[in-house]
């Protein structure tokens, strides 16, 4: 027990760099919490599109179907509240939800393309919108600020996420109690820019996300899930596609 915890000891001080002895009087217990965290998360066994545009389609046809008013509805968002629009391409979801929510709610603007969030920003700047927030986030992480968001939105984009796994563990971190995250996509295969309904279940729920509602709108689906019991990172199996 004594030889494997010096040797944990010293396997924590390499990952972190500090000096092994910093760690000598770290408790067993608390040794193997942080150890635990530097589990890493499975990567999908299904294609991974490449992202092929900033924007999903044509503005005006996604007006004319009513996409983003169902898409809103099914998530529940109201005045006030604290939505993101995660992989926001030219913010068609962040024009439609700053004046939603009001000047007592705050959108999070959030895409891995600064070029992308530029863009958004003029669109809204010019709007005269000043409840958007700005976040460059990566494959692995949306990096929102902690217990900062009420609803969660990814339009037509999960289906291009390298690590969704470990993003979505880290998402649960962001959002506040009660919080929800949404997930609109095509029933096709990922390869196809979509993402089969019960593929996607499977992920989500590997993290522990539970399924609160799947609904068909005209563009593919919405499914919202809910934060349930965390599981233990090394546990977490990738779904087959």
């Amino acid at each position: 027990m004594i030889g494997r915890l010096l040797r944990q000891r010293h396997f924590l001080a390499t990952l972190t760099g500090h000096d092994p002895q910093v760690f000598r009087h770290i408790a067993p217990f608390l040794l193997f919490g942080l150890l635990a965290g530097t589990t890493t998360l499975p990567r999908p066994q299904r294609p991974v599109a490449p992202p092929v545009s900033t924007a999903w389609g044509d503005e005006a046809a996604r007006e004319r179907i009513g996409e983003a008013a169902d898409v809103i509805r099914i998530a529940g968002v109201k005045p006030g509240m604290a939505v993101a629009d995660i992989g926001t391409g030219t913010g068609y979801y962040v024009m439609k939800l700053a004046p939603l929510v009001g000047p007592q709610g705050r959108v999070f603007a959030q895409d891995v393309s600064l070029r992308a969030l530029e863009q958004v920003r003029r669109r809204a700047s010019t709007a005269g919108f000043t409840n958007v927030r700005y976040v460059r986030g990566g494959q692995a992480s949306a990096r929102l600020p902690a217990a900062s968001v009420d609803v969660a939105l990814m339009v037509h984009m999960y289906h291009e996420i390298e690590q969704p796994y470990l993003l979505l563990d880290r998402l649960r971190r962001s959002l506040k109690p009660g919080g929800r995250i949404v997930v609109v996509d095509l029933d096709r295969p990922s390869q196809q820019h979509g993402m089969p309904k019960a593929l996607l279940i499977c992920e989500v729920k590997a993290v522990g996300f539970e399924l609160v509602t799947m609904t068909d709108i005209a563009q593919g689906y919405a499914a919202v899930f809910r934060p349930g019991l965390r599981p233990r990172p090394d546990s977490v199996r990738a779904c087959r596609g």
